[in-house]
């Protein structure tokens, strides 16, 4: 059902999250149109669809609404499989230790606060970090300070939890010599996992000095990311650039449209208690927390949260979210 619906990713160019959706796009050779966001709120385009959730990217198949990059991932893995026209990036099944070693590197880069870290070297000279704009909402996406002289006084014990992980992936990953993660002729999964961090600090300028984090201490590092951003760049142009297309076009796009897959069920014994049909709410609790999503619980099991409500067009879509790194809890006094 999913490969006859067009897929749309919401998200903007210099957004390091969407970067690995937009790599895994190209390097499985699918595709996508999109439609740009701006990088702070308001995102009317979003809110027409039937989304709260503000984090970046957002990715649709149908109605089908997918939040948070990971999930994003596991279901394109899921509902692209490989062909011969979609060739697989991901460790075979069968192989447990590649498997283990990708999901590690999830871990590591999102959760491990590697990226929590990357935006304290955002210089502070850049014009953003002057916006106060751009502070208010970035103070409401993290919860922390995004003032100059704030990320001056982070700017020290970032560099050097960097540099830490930079050395992690010189000596331990690629010191063997490997081009890629997992060996193997071209970039994967892993690779994705594991550079998404390291690739948007080497193109952010002033992110990092010279003489502490570059080629020069960092040979293998700096190579992988160039091998990496080569072999992406001509898979992109082989599958050709992505449609980019307005709010109302795609809001018209997705009402028109089915689900991509079936609603699955409520697992009777999931330790909330919540039920098929119950009213509930729906929010990330490491970023963006104040923004929940609510509508009718139509899945719940140990991955996934989905949710069904009607957007401001009277259709209905249903919201997808991971259940690792979310929260899922009923409305007071909603009724089956």
């Amino acid at each position: 059902m999913a490969q006859n619906q067009e897929i749309i990713l919401y998200h903007y160019s210099f957004s390091p999250y969407a970067r690995r959706i937009v790599w895994y796009l190209s390097l499985r050779q699918i595709p996508y149109s999109q439609c740009i966001q701006p990088p702070l709120l308001p995102r009317p385009d979003l809110k027409a669809i039937g989304i709260s959730y503000r984090r970046i990217p957002l990715l649709s198949i149908g109605r089908s609404i997918y939040t948070d990059t990971r999930l994003i991932l596991s279901k394109l893995d899921e509902l692209y499989p490989p062909s011969a026209t979609h060739p697989s990036i991901s460790p075979s099944p069968s192989n447990t230790e590649h498997l283990a070693l990708t999901q590690l590197l999830e871990f590591w880069a999102v959760d491990g606060g590697l990226f929590a870290r990357g935006t304290q070297l955002i210089p502070p000279e850049n014009p953003l970090l002057s916006d106060a704009k751009f502070q208010e909402d970035r103070k409401d996406y993290t919860g922390r300070s995004w003032t100059p002289e704030a990320v001056i006084k982070n700017r020290p014990e970032a560099l050097v939890d960097i540099r830490g992980h930079f050395e992690t992936v010189e000596r331990l990953i690629l010191g063997d010599g490997r081009e890629w993660v997992l060996g193997g002729g071209g970039p994967g999964l892993a690779d994705i996992e594991a550079i998404w961090l390291f690739h948007w600090l080497s193109t952010l300028p002033g992110a990092l000095p010279p003489s502490y984090i570059s080629a020069a201490q960092f040979p293998k590092v700096f190579s992988w990311i160039e091998r990496f951003t080569a072999h992406e760049r001509a898979a992109a142009h082989k599958v050709g650039k992505p449609k980019t297309i307005k709010g109302p076009e795609a809001l018209e796009r997705v009402c028109k449209s089915d689900f991509a897959e079936t609603n699955g069920k409520v697992d009777e014994d999931d330790p909330t208690g919540l039920k098929e049909g119950q009213e509930v709410d729906v929010w990330p609790i490491d970023s963006g927390f104040k923004h929940k999503d609510r509508g009718r619980l139509v899945r719940l099991d140990g991955n996934e949260i989905v949710v069904e409500k009607e957007n401001d067009s009277g259709v209905t879509v249903r919201i997808h979210a991971p259940r690792h790194g979310f929260r899922v809890s009923g409305v007071e006094g909603s009724k089956l």
